[in-house]
């Protein structure tokens, strides 16, 4: 079964994610091609990167990034739940990315994005990052308004066509991830 990590890409305090990334991993968990697992990056907290090579070059030298490199490996591909900050990611979610290289590589990538705009410039930046990193970034996305889709901002009350348009993300990621399988297999990441 094909392994999906959900990333919560806010650190924020009183941040709306954590709402979004619940009904992501609960609307996820329903599927039967799917194993989901939250992966929160409060849990996860990486200092500015650190490491004294690029992530590309070798092993990272500090515990943490090892940690986090260990935390992110075993997934088949990773479904990013972020808000968009300034019509941008947030620095804590590039932070996260930037720390790793292997572990990202030949693996799909799927976006729930959240803002006063749905979050779609923040999903922008992240498919020039990922595609980058040598990831799939699967077309259909879920963008979700902070001024509509929220009661008074802060109770995220999910519609129909946000549950269609996640299945429909999952249903990518899902035939992404399956098949570039080979390819991870093949060049063993």
């Amino acid at each position: 079964m094909i392994k999906i990590g959900i990333i919560l890409g806010s650190t924020r305090p009183n941040r709306n994610g954590p709402q979004i990334a619940r009904w992501v991993l609960d609307t996820a968990s329903q599927r039967t091609d799917v194993d989901v697992e939250l992966i929160d990056l409060r849990d996860h907290p990486l200092p500015h990167l650190d490491e004294p090579v690029a992530p590309m070059f070798g092993p990272s030298v500090h515990p943490h990034t090892r940690a986090w490199a260990e935390r992110i490996a075993p997934f088949d591909g990773y479904l990013i739940v972020t808000p968009e900050y300034n019509g941008g990611i947030p620095g804590v979610l590039k932070n996260a990315i930037d720390h790793l290289f292997t572990e990202w590589t030949n693996k799909a990538v799927g976006f729930v994005s959240y803002g006063a705009g749905g979050g779609t410039r923040a999903v922008v930046q992240l498919r020039t990052i990922c595609g980058t990193l040598g990831m799939a970034d699967v077309g259909y996305q879920v963008a979700i308004s902070v001024l509509t889709d929220f009661e008074n901002v802060t109770t995220f009350t999910p519609r129909d066509h946000h549950t269609d348009a996640l299945h429909k993300t999952l249903d990518q990621l899902v035939a992404w991830s399956t098949a570039l399988a080979p390819l991870r297999a093949l060049v063993g990441s």
